[in-house]
């Protein structure tokens, strides 16, 4: 009988890229028959169909980090969301459940406790979202990015992140005299660097005379960190403002320094391409997971954090440019950042799923 495996949970990026490399890899090395349940306001309705994979919907919302009437909505939601999970697990009948964290997660992965089906949490950050907490010690198995993760889960296993191959395959910088910064919040940009970049610019490409700084700040704010940049004198060929950057395997490998956000898919490939960062926190992220990401490669000697409540200009020009000047130091960082990849993580995590299938 052919392998069935329904693929919970999304929302985000962070949830959605990485399930969709699991799901590839239960398909190509598994020969599996991979479906995914998700809900209407995330990512999944766009990235799974467009990967080739089938999507039913559930109606589920947040419990974390939101009013009491939001609250109490997704509470009267949450049982009919189980019942509705209980029902496409009935039908479809797979032989394990996945569940990648986000609004769709818990709810069937709850539905498949209840109707015996063999389970596998992936979580891919220091400390489990609410809906991995929730079910942390109900379920048959788990796979984390990070071993501190390890102990809120039954027969947990510490795999790591699926992460392109191609991170794996970037070089160590050998080009001493030309040096590149590359600055990114994700797809949406990150406030608190897009309002720090303008002000530091203009000193560190004086100071460095060779730097060229690529700056992607989100789909929304390319004209007005553009407007921020001219009103403080930046004005060089030096300096790249993207809406978005469609390479970042390419855009990683070019630079020396990253100052970035911290979500568990960045750290990964950071350390999958061993590169130096200062992390900024999202300071808003649920359970602080994003510091708790951070911690582990400032721990590690991968890298520096900075927290919003402690970033000023002087404090980020400090960071970088301390980097900037030693390339022993980021060498060391990079080395150290390679020390916590997991190149193999993808093939590790459909392995532990098909061997939970009764």
């Amino acid at each position: 009988m052919r392998l069935r495996v329904l693929i919970a949970g999304g929302g985000t990026g962070g949830h959605v890229i990485p399930a969709l490399a699991i799901a590839r890899e239960l398909r190509d090395a598994w020969e599996a028959e991979v479906r995914f349940v998700g809900t209407a306001r995330g990512l999944e309705t766009k990235l799974v169909p467009e990967a080739g994979f089938p999507l039913g919907l559930i109606r589920v919302g947040q419990l974390k980090n939101v009013s009491l009437a939001t609250r109490a909505k997704t509470m009267t939601y949450l049982p009919m969301s189980v019942l509705r999970c209980v029902g496409l697990l009935r039908t479809y009948r797979p032989g394990a459940v996945v569940g990648v964290g986000g609004y769709a997660s818990g709810p069937a992965m709850m539905a498949a406790i209840l109707l015996g089906i063999p389970t596998l949490a992936f979580e891919p950050n220091a400390v489990p979202g609410l809906a991995n907490r929730l079910i942390g010690r109900r379920v048959s198995a788990a796979a984390v990015n990070f071993s501190s993760a390890t102990r809120y889960f039954r027969n947990a296993v510490v795999t790591g992140i699926p992460v392109r191959k191609e991170f794996f395959t970037i070089a160590r910088r050998e080009n001493r005299e030309r040096l590149r910064l590359l600055v990114f919040g994700g797809s949406q940009g990150a406030r608190v660097l897009n309002e720090v970049m303008p002000q530091i610019a203009k000193v560190l490409l004086e100071r460095y005379g060779t730097l060229q700084i690529v700056h992607q700040v989100g789909g929304s704010h390319g004209e007005s960190v553009r407007a921020a940049y001219g009103a403080a004198g930046v004005e060089s060929e030096r300096l790249k403002v993207a809406a978005y950057l469609d390479e970042m395997v390419e855009e990683i490998g070019a630079a020396d320094v990253v100052l970035c956000r911290s979500g568990a898919s960045t750290v990964a490939e950071l350390a999958a391409a061993g590169r130096a960062s200062v992390l900024v926190p999202f300071a808003a992220a649920a359970d602080d997971h994003q510091r708790k990401n951070a911690d582990v490669l400032v721990e590690a000697g991968a890298a520096r954090i900075i927290l919003e409540r402690a970033l000023t200009p002087t404090r980020v020009l400090g960071e970088i440019t301390e980097l900037l000047d030693n390339a022993e130091l980021r060498d060391a960082m990079g080395v150290a950042a390679r020390r916590l990849a997991h190149e193999d993580a993808t093939a590790r995590i459909a392995t532990l799923c098909a061997g939970l299938v009764k």
